[in-house]
């Protein structure tokens, strides 16, 4: 007989730029969202979720055409229905589709602080901390003026929560990109400029020339460098009342004894930015998140005017960040006794004995499915159970239990009407 060779089965893996936040990091993405949690309950801030998929159009109208995001980065699905959907590229946009559609300013009045955190989804090629889909948390406080009171509380939630986090030596970079009275001419200026220059520009930066000359200033390839060195800045051209805004706004922060630099080469890459522009950055310079004030995004969407100002970061970073700086989260599960069954008859009472000692209020971690003592006990020893409660069929006939301390391997039979009590005790 030929031998038959046996062909191995293929592996599959997660689709490019998708990850597996895996058991090891899950308490410090538990301790993330917390933190995050406990500041938007201080400072009043309300959670609002929006659909995964929203309409193309939204990102279209508010990000801009011209924008990388709606260029090139967002997923696309075409519904039976003809209909085009995306998976959300960022979540500014639908929170204030959700404004506008449930008039959430008369019902829950103004200013209006909502926050959330989830999914997005971005076709980009993966780097460290950033992936195609992505986990990300903000703030945003929509209101009925301009006040920059707000933007001065917004950057201070972000500053709060990465101290909640203990990251520590972090800068917030702040630029005003003027309104759309003052930022036009802006444009223009910058545009004459780099025009002059077209040769020693990278082909991105060629094309946002025509399309979206801001993003100029926020090319990391190295040859753009030195000419935005020497580009025109936004706070020279600022209008009367950006100006005014702007210095306010300075003064507050400086006021609060934030750590900030005036960075005039900071843009933010959504065209429904205006006046104040913001990055937080680590140790390193490594940026952990942004934002800005965006007062025309809901009247471009149909509502009343309502500006608005925000921040966004994305976690998978920030927990990337926190890793290599060796900030570790507190553990929150404390190691519980491990219940551990011999023989068939122990099997069978060990599920209902498990739910015994819930209802009891005793919290322990059970190993079935796993027929041999050793390794059930090996098992104990890898979680640092402080004892194993053995069952076996003997024990199930005295309805008692052997209770094993698993360091010093002391053991002693007790009732089980009394184990409750007695490790209770010994757990104190």
């Amino acid at each position: 007989m030929a031998n038959v060779t046996k062909q191995k089965v293929p592996t599959i893996q997660a689709p490019k730029g998708m990850h597996d936040i895996l058991p090891g990091d899950q308490e410090l993405w538990a301790k993330v969202r917390k933190t995050a949690k406990d500041i938007a309950d201080y400072y009043n801030f309300l959670r609002i979720d929006t659909p995964l998929l929203e309409r193309s159009d939204l990102f279209e109208r508010s990000i801009g055409f011209q924008t990388d995001i709606v260029e090139k980065q967002m997923f696309t699905i075409k519904t039976k229905g003809k209909e085009e959907l995306v998976l959300r590229p960022e979540a500014t946009a639908p929170v204030a589709r959700a404004f506008i559609e449930h008039s959430l300013g008369q019902t829950l009045g103004l200013p209006l602080k909502l926050y959330y955190e989830g999914a997005m989804f971005r076709y980009e090629q993966p780097q460290a901390g950033r992936y195609r889909q992505f986990h990300q948390l903000g703030f945003e406080i929509i209101s009925g003026d301009d006040d920059p009171i707000l933007d001065a509380q917004i950057i201070l939630v972000f500053f709060r929560f990465l101290e909640g986090l203990k990251i520590k030596d972090v800068t917030v970079g702040i630029n005003s990109i003027g309104c759309k009275n003052c930022r036009p001419g802006y444009r223009r200026e910058l545009q004459a400029f780099y025009r002059g220059r077209r040769g020693e520009l990278c082909e991105d930066c060629k094309r946002r020339l025509d399309t979206n000359p801001l993003r100029l200033l926020d090319c990391k390839v190295p040859g753009c460098q030195p000419v935005k060195e020497n580009a025109p800045i936004a706070v020279d051209h600022l209008c009367n009342a950006c100006r005014s805004h702007f210095r306010t706004l300075l003064e507050y922060v400086e006021e609060l004894g934030l750590p900030y630099r005036l960075d005039h080469r900071l843009v933010r890459g959504l065209d429904y930015y205006t006046k104040t522009v913001f990055e937080i950055s680590g140790d390193g310079g490594i940026a952990l998140g942004g934002g800005g004030r965006y007062d025309y995004l809901i009247e471009l969407l149909g509502g009343k005017n309502s500006p608005a100002v925000g921040w966004a970061a994305g976690l998978d970073r920030i927990v990337e960040f926190m890793k290599a700086k060796g900030i570790a989260a507190a553990s929150r599960l404390k190691p519980k006794p491990s219940l551990i069954y011999i023989g068939e008859l122990a099997k069978k009472k060990s599920l209902k004995l498990v739910e015994e000692l819930r209802r009891a209020g005793l919290e322990i971690t059970e190993m079935l499915g796993r027929e041999s003592l050793n390794a059930q006990l090996r098992n104990a020893d890898k979680i640092h159970s402080p004892y194993a409660l053995i069952l076996g069929q003997k024990e199930v006939f005295e309805e008692s239990i052997i209770v094993r301390d698993m360091k010093s391997g002391v053991q002693e039979t007790v009732p089980l009407a009394k184990l409750v009590e007695v490790i209770k005790k010994r757990l104190k």
